[in-house]
This record gives C-alpha cells, structure tokens and sequence, in this order.
C-alpha cells in the first residue's frame, strides 16, 4: 500500500498533518505581521558598549607629592583636593613677586610726584628769563648812549668796549635764560608722557608686575589638583614623595552619570536612523529585567576600520568584502541610569525604532555646553584679588569688602 493510501485512510495523521501546516502558516502570518508593523521599523544589535568621559587629572606645575586626597573606586565631588604638591617654591615665587610689585609701585609714585618739582623748575627757569631780559636792554641803551659820544671823545673807546662786551653778555645770559626754561619744559613733558592717560595702579611697569604676581600665585595654587567635575576615581598612577613633571598624568576622574553607549550597526542598518529617534536598551550585567530607554544623538562620521590604528588596505593583494559597521551614539536616560548604575565598557543591547524619520541623518549645528566646569575659573579670581590685595597695601587703600577668596562651588554638566 502506497503512503498517499496510508495518509487517506488513516484520518488522525491526516488531522495532525492539517495542524502542522496551519500552525505553519498561522506561524508566518504572525511573523508577517510582527515584522510589517513593528520588525521592518526597527533595528537591532549586540555589539555595543558604555561609553563615557575619561577625565585626566595632569599636573599644571612642577613639584613633588606630599598628599594624596582620592584612591581608585573612590567618589569626589567638583572642587576636591585630589593630589597636593609641595608648596615651598611656588610660595618663595609669591614672595618675590610680591617684593617686586611693591617695589615698582613705588618707582611709579615716584613718576607722579616728580611732576610739582619739574613744574617748580619750569616756573623758576620762566621767572629768570624776564630778567634777564631786562639786562639786555639796560646794556643795549648803555651801548646806545656811548656809541654818539665815543668819535668826540667824551667817552673812551675802552669803555665803550666795555659796554659793548657786557651787552654781549646779556644777550647770552638771555639766550642761555631761554634754553633753560624749554630745557625744564621739555623734562617736565617727557616725565608726563611715562604717566599720562593712567593712574599709579594702572602704570604699565605696574601691571607687568601684577601680572607677575598672579602668574606666581596661580602657580601656587595650581599645587593643589581638584577635580573639575564629580565623579569616581580609576587608574591612580601617582605615590607620594613622587617627582611629577607638568602634564604628566596622575589619575583618571570618570562621570558616571553622564554616561552614553556607543552602538556599531552594521552599514545596511543605518539607512533608516535619524537623529532624535527612540532606542531600547539592555545591559548584560543586569540581564532581560532591566530595560534602559535612550535616544540616537548622532552618528558617525565614519565606520570603525576607517578610524582604526591600522586600517584595512583593500587596494593590496586579495579582496574579501567585510561589511562595515558605523558607529550611533545613544544617550542614555538619566534616570534610567541613576536607578542602574553602569560601568564604562559594559557590553549592551541595542534596539532603535526607525518608524519616525522626520529627524537628520547627520548633525548641521554645533552643540554649544557640552561640558564645562568653574573650579579653575575660581583660581583665576584669587590670583587677581591676590594681586589687588597686594597693590593695596602698597598704596595704603583700605581693602575692599568682598567674598571670601576660595574655590566656589563648581558647575560641571556633561552631555553624551
């Protein structure tokens, strides 16, 4: 008997093989229609990873550790002393600069009260030269008088020299008068000139010096490393007694609450993702339970191998196709993340919803604020009230009320 026979005349196969084929095609109508409403609007893939602002933490001066305020795994907040540098010479430097501003303020108060002397010299030198004058003319009319009598002999040719010489000698007192006083007026003007347009704390030679005290107390206060945002501590490098050179890396500061995920969709993925777009998240160390929610912020300027330290070479020898993968970023909800905290290099999952396409592909404008902090901001601020505080007592002025001189309280914001 043949199996067509076997199949008609047994009616419970028959029944099961009409199960199984509408299971099959009950099966493909689902699945058309998972994937005509929501599969072909989605994307998915499994190589992504946390991503997030590795902050170094670099010496600004030379100097040698004498303190260490921050170990690995530890949190610290904006403005925390991390690593402290031995102080001595940088407070010598203040020191020296504080002597040389005091000193240059008085050589420039000095400039400014030498002007009433000058203007007493030039006063003088003017009241000379009338007098003068006037013995010019007294020898002019004695000369006057003789010059008549002298062919009659009522007066002697020796003294009519004698006149004429003296009236010669009038005329250089006169000349030499006038010479004195431009002489005085020209000093006068060349002692204005270094102070004119400014004050004494406003003098060139003043603020050259200022600027030299601010350089060497911020340069004091650089001794003290802070954290320029909040965050955890990772890799510290640094030992006490140390000997570390400006730049030279001592610790890595990472925000864990401005983290992001780098996702690497393939290149047939991405025709579809906007900017703006919706995206679900899982990470493997919280597994199925815990969805993260995110949204694209950006993608790629180019795939991964392009920007690899050793790039492919496709022109070389032979070719095998590799399909290129661009890397999405994905910001990840804020709350989301304070609720499950996650780690930088975490392996996640990644599902954007490409239904809604009225975003760009590619970002056309900057991103103003990315990430900005106010605890170097802060020591600025105290070298220049350091310095003013300096001119100050030099020049007798009572200090100003102020807020106390220290480090604020910084803002920090991190975007993905």
């Amino acid at each position: 008997m043949s199996d067509a026979n076997a199949t008609s005349n047994n009616p419970q196969r028959r029944r099961g093989l009409g199960l199984i084929a509408a299971a099959v095609v009950l099966g493909g109508i689902g699945w058309g229609g998972w994937h005509w409403f929501e599969g072909r609007h989605s994307q998915s893939t499994d190589n992504a990873y946390v991503a997030g602002n590795l902050v170094q933490i670099t010496a600004q001066v030379n100097g040698t550790v004498v303190a260490i305020g921050a170990d690995d795994t530890d949190f610290v907040r904006a403005g925390q002393i991390l690593v402290r540098l031995d102080p001595a010479d940088a407070r010598v430097a203040v020191e020296q600069a504080q002597a040389q501003l005091a000193q240059t303020l008085r050589e420039v108060r000095t400039l400014f009260a030498s002007h009433a002397p000058l203007k007493a010299q030039v006063a003088l030198r003017e009241a000379e030269l009338p007098r003068a004058q006037t013995e010019v003319k007294r020898a002019q009319d004695d000369v006057d008088r003789r010059a008549p009598l002298v062919a009659s002999g009522a007066v002697g040719r020796e003294e009519y020299q004698h006149a004429l010489a003296q009236l010669a000698s009038a005329k250089d007192a006169l000349a030499a008068a006038r010479s004195a006083v431009l002489a005085a007026a020209e000093q006068l003007r060349a002692s204005q000139t270094q102070t004119e347009g400014t004050t004494v704390d406003r003098h060139p030679q003043v603020l050259r010096a200022n600027a030299r005290l601010r350089e060497a107390f911020l340069a004091l206060q650089r001794c003290e490393l802070v954290a320029p945002i909040q965050g955890h501590i990772a890799r510290r490098g640094v030992q006490l007694g140390q000997r570390v050179q400006a730049g030279a890396p001592l610790m890595t500061l990472v925000a864990l609450d401005a983290l992001w995920v780098d996702a690497n969709f393939k290149e047939g993925q991405i025709d579809g993702m906007r900017i703006g777009q919706s995206a679900e998240l899982q990470a493997d160390v919280y597994g199925k339970k815990v969805f993260f929610r995110g949204t694209v912020v950006g993608l790629g300027a180019g795939t991964g191998s392009a920007f690899a330290l050793l790039p492919a070479q496709n022109a070389t020898g032979n070719w095998i196709k590799v399909v290129q993968r661009v890397p999405v970023r994905i910001a990840i909800d804020p709350r989301d993340l304070a609720e499950h905290p996650l780690r930088i290099g975490l392996s996640m999952e990644v599902k954007v919803d490409t239904l809604e396409r009225s975003g760009k592909a590619l970002a056309d404008t900057p991103r103003n604020g990315l990430s900005e902090t106010e605890v170097f901001e802060a020591q600025q601020r105290a070298s220049s009230a350091e310095a003013q505080g300096s001119i100050n007592a030099s020049l007798g002025r009572k200090p100003a009320a102020s807020a106390p001189v220290g480090v604020a309280a910084p803002r920090a914001a991190t975007k993905p």
